[in-house]
Order: C-alpha cells, then structure tokens, then sequence
C-alpha cells in the first residue's frame, strides 16, 4: 500500500497491508506526495516492524551524473534505518547500492518497463530480487515468466493508470518543463484539449463532438480485485496499489478491501464477494477498467472528462485521547441527522445516525466541520483510527 504521509502509513498498516512504500524528498517519483525525511523515516521503521510490516523505499528516479553524490550521502545516512528494500530503476542507481549498502534487498519499479522474464533475470543476475511488472501486460504475458525467472513478480492491481508506456512521458516535460521522470508531473494528460487552426486564433474546435474539448489522453483508473484468482494462479507474488498522493480514506478502502480478498482467494478462487466492488465504488475515482490485463490493445481512455466519480465523503477521523475517550477529528461537513457510516480493518462496517454534536469541551454544535475536535455516539465497536463517511446526495 503506498504511504503519502506518516498518517497514511499507520492507516495502511491498521487496514492490512503486508507492506507499504514511501519517498524522500529526492530521488523518488513522487516529488509532491507528503515525502519522508530521515527522522520521519526512523519512527516509519520502528511502526512497520512492530507489526511485522515490510517497509520500502522509492529511489526510482533516472539520476543524472550531478546528483550521485548527494544520493551516494543519502544511502549512507539510510544504511542504519534497516529498510526491507528501496525500489529503482536505474541501472546507476542499482550499481551504487551495491557498493554503498550491498546486503539491501532491490526492487525493479514498474518505470523501467519490464516486459519480459529475460529482462526479469537481467535485474535478478546483476543483485534485483523483485520485479515490478509492466502495466501494459496481459494476463497471457504475465503467465509467460511462469518457470523463466527466479525473481518475484510484482504487478499494480488498483490505482491510476498512465496514458505513457509503464509512465515514460515526456508531455510534462514539453509543456512546463517539469519532468514525470525526477518525479513532478504536472499531468497535461488529464488537461482538456481543443483544436485551434492557424489562421484562425483564439477560435478553437472539440475534436470529438464536445463543446468542453476533449480528453484523449485522459486514462481510467485500475481495478482488478475480481482478477486476483488469475493473477495468483499466474504466479504473481505481490499485489501493489498506486496511491501515495491519494487521500487517508483511499488508502484505508484499498487496504480493506484488498487485504479481505486476497485471504478469502487465497484459500477459495471461487470466492468473489460483490461487496470488494461496492466498496471500491465508494472512494473517488475515475472510471474503472482491467487495463491491458485481457489483451486490449486500445488505449483505455476516459473521454468525457477528468472529473472523479464521489459517491461518498470522508467526514471523520477517530482518535483516542490520553484518558482513553474516543473522539472525531472532523474532515468534511455533516450535520444532526445525517446517516453516517463508520468502517474498520476487517471489513467491519456500521451506518448510525447523528443524534448529537459536542465539542471537546461540551458545547453542542448544529454540525461537524473540518479540522474540528468533536465528541459523537458512536458504534460500540468504534475505535482509534477507524473512519467515517457520509453518502453524497443525488442532487
């Protein structure tokens, strides 16, 4: 599960996760998620190991001749944090852990675009344990490493997707000067576009019949719970969600959900509860689809805009404070009788209904707003970290 903030990864962990990724400032691919420093990557370790969690860190920038020694600084200041892998995609960046820090597991990032299992065992032979997969690959070229490589397959299985290959793109870089490559893309495929003819300045054309311009680089999201029975049988060894710049109430959904689906499957393929789906419905996203995953060449656009679908909000945080009582750190509006719903790790759910509104301090309030200290009835089976949402309206 990706991890955008220290508040992210402990929800991460309380909903399931086997393991969570995070950055640094530098080097990374993410340059405006909620990145860790090294302090901050300290307290990350101590958390993920008292719960038997893998911890792993994104390197997977192309460095340039410059930079090495500043990342040759920063992975002797990591030797002693003890990560379970950084995960690259540089052969540079490969060969420099190795002379720094050459007992640390690797990891080959989906951005080196691994098609095949002889790229596979070219990471494994030259010290790289697991292999991020292509997002582009089929089921069938998934089935084809089967028996090729001794390194771990990894593949993505919800989140966003690129409209670049496996994220290569060079249109942020064209446009603004911010590479998607060093981890600042400014996403100018997600922007709505027109046709403007040259003689004709400042007149401009829907390319596809849509008087709001057109969204042909716009890419649906991924979603492949009801596709994890394949992929375990394929010989998939771990399933990653895309997210680090996604909010705490994504990250507690996918965790969730996926965490009971992979158990459930696990031990019946057969199993597939209609209840994954709804739930993932619930967090905001673009419309869902199976990628490539079935031999789709075409692209898989979204073509009517780059809105998210919301069918819920995250209204609420539970804490516990210091003499045990549990309160609400209010995210989003509600107000006195509106149906609430709380969820929990385990797929534990419970809708209630807002009789009542106090401050901390006992003042009754009309609703609950953002970043307020509220005190609510809650289900008995409430508990430090447990989230609340709210229906949006039809209207």
């Amino acid at each position: 599960m990706p991890a955008g903030d220290m508040q992210k990864l402990k929800t991460a962990v309380r909903f399931g996760a086997d393991a969570v990724y995070l950055g640094t400032d530098d080097f990374g691919l993410r340059a405006h998620a909620g990145n860790f420093n090294i302090d901050q990557l300290r307290e990350a370790r101590k958390i993920t190991r008292e719960r038997n969690v893998a911890l792993y860190l994104t390197l997977n920038a192309s460095l340039r001749p410059a930079e090495f020694a500043g990342f040759e600084n920063l992975l002797e200041e990591l030797k002693s944090l003890d990560l379970d892998a950084y995960i690259i995609a540089d052969p540079g960046v490969l060969s420099t852990v190795r002379s720094i820090d050459p007992q640390r597991a690797l990891h080959i990032s989906t951005q080196a675009n691994n098609c095949n299992p002889q790229t596979a065992e070219f990471w494994r032979k030259n010290g790289a344990c697991r292999i991020n997969l292509a997002r582009e690959l089929s089921l069938e070229d998934i089935q084809g490493f089967a028996g090729r490589t001794q390194a771990e397959l990894e593949c993505f299985v919800h989140g966003a997707m690129c409209v670049a290959h496996s994220g290569r793109c060079l249109l942020s870089t064209a446009l603004l000067g911010r590479s998607a490559n060093r981890g600042d893309c400014a996403q100018p495929c997600r922007w709505n576009y027109a046709l403007v003819e040259e003689t004709r300045p400042g007149e401009s054309f829907a390319i596809e019949e849509d008087q709001r311009g057109t969204y042909i680089m716009n890419s649906r999201d991924l979603c492949l719970v009801e596709q994890l029975p394949e992929l375990m049988a394929a010989g998939v060894d771990s399933f990653k969600v895309e997210g680090r710049m996604k909010s705490l109430y994504y990250v507690a959904t996918a965790a969730r959900v996926y965490r009971n689906a992979i158990d459930r499957l696990y031990h019946d393929p057969t199993d597939i509860d209609p209840l994954w789906r709804e739930e993932l419905e619930k967090v905001s996203h673009r419309p869902y689809d199976s990628g490539f995953l079935f031999g789709n060449a075409d692209a898989k656009i979204h073509s009517a805009d780059t809105h998210y679908i919301r069918t819920h909000d995250f209204v609420g945080f539970v804490r516990r404070n210091e003499d045990q009582r549990l309160w609400v750190e209010g995210r989003n509006r509600f107000f006195l009788g509106d149906e609430l719903e709380l969820i929990g790790p385990d797929m534990r759910q419970e809708k209630f209904q807002v009789k009542e509104i106090h401050t901390c301090e006992g003042e009754v309030v009309p609703a609950g707003q953002p970043n307020s200290k509220l005190i609510l009835q809650l289900p008995d089976w409430a508990e430090d970290g447990d989230l609340i949402r709210l229906k949006r309206s039809e209207g």
